[in-house]
């Protein structure tokens, strides 16, 4: 195992690694221990009670966070006509259809989310090894493969995340940088746990919410009294 620096055993202190602390001293701490030269990211580790190895306890979905992530997303819609006007006024980074999936094919990936309207599918399949290989395949589950595409714009830019169970039955999110306020990344929390609520699959048997952790990029975690969201 890899020697930790001096930093981090220093602010490792601040956090009893036994200890489950309410989300706002949780965070709080997180806050404190982040010691970073930039303002690193807050994120969230909760370890579900599914098999994510059965389809039916999939667990996946979006989440517009109150006082978003920090980050402007950059937003590629792959729209044709009035839609993809639309898309370039509500705030697209990029937008269009052969000429940008023939810009994909030779290499280019300047962006962080895809949107493609449903009648755009047909040619954006062509990327799927491409997008699919770096999570960036447009999917109707995330609410982007969409007619709407105003909305599904102004939500990225606003806050929007996507969060996937992993093979090892956990989520990983980001709610916001050190650098907010602790109410924000505590509300933030909040609706990332409602969502994850919301989310529990009829076949999820026992109990759902497991475990949660909250820590920034190169900081030490904090345990999450998990029973407040239950």
């Amino acid at each position: 195992m890899a020697k930790q620096g001096k930093k981090y055993q220093e602010a490792a202190k601040l956090i009893n690694s036994e200890a489950t602390y309410e989300p706002a001293e949780a965070i709080e701490l997180v806050k404190k221990a982040a010691s970073a030269k930039f303002d690193e990211s807050v994120e969230v580790a909760v370890r579900l009670g599914v098999d994510p190895r059965k389809q039916d306890q999939a667990v996946r979905g979006v989440v517009v966070l109150p006082h978003g992530t920090g980050k402007t997303k950059r937003v590629l819609v792959f729209a044709k006509g009035e839609k993809a006007k639309e898309a370039e006024a509500a705030g697209a980074d990029f937008v269009g259809d052969a000429d940008m999936i023939n810009k994909i094919q030779q290499g280019w990936f300047e962006f962080d989310v895809c949107v493609a309207t449903p009648d755009m599918m047909a040619e954006v399949g062509k990327l799927g090894r491409i997008l699919g290989g770096k999570g960036l395949m447009p999917n109707p589950k995330a609410g982007t493969v969409t007619f709407d595409v105003t909305k599904a714009v102004q939500e990225i830019k606003a806050g929007k995340i996507e969060y996937r169970l992993d093979r090892a039955g956990q989520i990983h999110a980001p709610i916001g940088k050190v650098s907010f306020d602790a109410e924000k990344l505590d509300e933030n929390l909040k609706a990332l746990m409602d969502a994850l609520n919301r989310a529990k699959p009829a076949s999820a048997k026992g109990i759902y919410l497991k475990n949660i952790a909250v820590s920034s990029t190169m900081g030490p975690g904090a345990r999450v009294n998990v029973s407040v969201f239950r």
